[in-house]
């Protein structure tokens, strides 16, 4: 594994830096022996600390023996992350980087990336013409700068075959233990999630965590009538409704509010009508046909066959994923105050 950061390493960054050395760095020889040759290689000269022998500032420093020609020659070589500044602010991929893992890929080294370390395989020209993922807080910016890279920001991780891709943090997790299922077998992989307590595969992909985006609508004059569509929701309504509400034509009110926000309306009520289904599932126990009915989804039938399309994955694998803080079955109704809103003065 490549260590790219290794005085004042970021503490955002340790959570990725460390899942590798924990699927693959502990021997597990009950489950397969022998395990994995694990190795830490850094960029520098060995992370030996800052050069006044001070405190690293966020108390983090990694050591090691081995240099990043050593990736050169394994078997697997896996890129965490990549420095911050190298996605935000345009700053140079480390060029020595990008020439080892060029070179470790030529050899037949399996390359692989978690979260925004995509960014460094995508320099080596490694992602071209190839699916990959990264977290979606970077996959635009990925698109972007790599046009040659299929970028899907939906999924958990992208298997290419001898280059594999992961999107943040825990999906990087999963990426490992599909490695692992890869080399030793699906028993292997399933006993060794089991050990870590956590699933030994996720369903769906990234869209469930993705907040859906709520278009602007600079439009003052739209305004009132979609704070009256949001609050009746669980209607019938139509194009006509709403442009009759707004004293426009049908094809006024259309033209308006895809100038405004960028979408349709039938495609603006069908996300506002899932952006309240999933706060229903994360906040409340209610039924998922008594969702349906009050997002204006349908049938359970109906609200599971948009949720999964549009998700990701079904609304009870969703409600697992977020467990409502207290469990409460209030008759929620669209426009309707919360239990702790109720009784107040206006």
């Amino acid at each position: 594994m490549v260590v790219t950061e290794e005085i004042d390493v970021p503490a955002w960054d340790l959570y990725e830096l460390s899942i590798p050395c924990t699927v693959f760095g502990k021997p597990q020889p009950d489950l397969a022996d022998p395990w994995y040759d694990f190795r830490l290689c850094s960029l520098g000269d060995g992370g030996a600390g800052p050069e006044d022998g001070g405190p690293v500032p966020s108390g983090f420093s990694v050591r090691t023996p081995y240099g990043i020609d050593d990736i050169v020659g394994a078997d697997t070589v896996i890129v965490p992350s990549v420095p911050d500044a190298c996605v935000d602010e345009g700053r140079p991929l480390p060029q020595g980087l990008v020439t080892a893992l060029r070179r470790a890929y030529d050899a037949g080294a399996r390359v692989v990336s978690l979260c925004n370390g995509a960014f460094a395989l995508a320099e080596a020209g490694l992602l071209d013409g190839r699916r990959a993922t990264a977290h979606w807080m970077h996959a635009a910016q990925l698109a972007e700068r790599y046009p040659k890279v299929e970028v899907d920001d939906s999924v958990l991780y992208v298997d290419e075959g001898n280059v594999l891709t992961s999107a943040g943090l825990t999906a990087g997790l999963d990426l490992c233990l599909h490695l692992v299922r890869r080399d030793l077998g699906a028993h292997v992989s399933n006993q060794l999630a089991r050990r870590m307590v956590v699933p030994a595969h996720r369903p769906g992909g990234q869209a469930q965590f993705i907040d859906m985006p709520m278009p602007a609508t600079d439009d003052a004059g739209l305004a009132p009538v979609l704070a009256w569509a949001r609050a009746h929701l669980n209607e019938p309504l139509t194009v006509e409704d709403l442009a009759r509400r707004a004293a426009l034509s049908p094809r006024t009110f259309y033209r308006r509010l895809q100038a405004a926000g960028g979408t349709t309306p039938l495609q603006w009520l069908l996300n506002e009508r899932l952006t309240l289904a999933r706060s229903l599932l994360e906040s409340t126990t209610l039924p998922i046909e008594q969702i349906g009915t009050v997002t204006g989804l349908g049938t359970a039938n109906n609200f599971r066959h948009h949720f999964r399309k549009h998700v990701g994955v079904s609304p009870n694998d969703y409600r697992r994923a977020f467990p409502p803080p207290r469990a409460r079955r209030s008759g929620v109704t669209p426009g309707s105050p919360s239990p702790s809103e109720r009784g107040r003065a206006p």
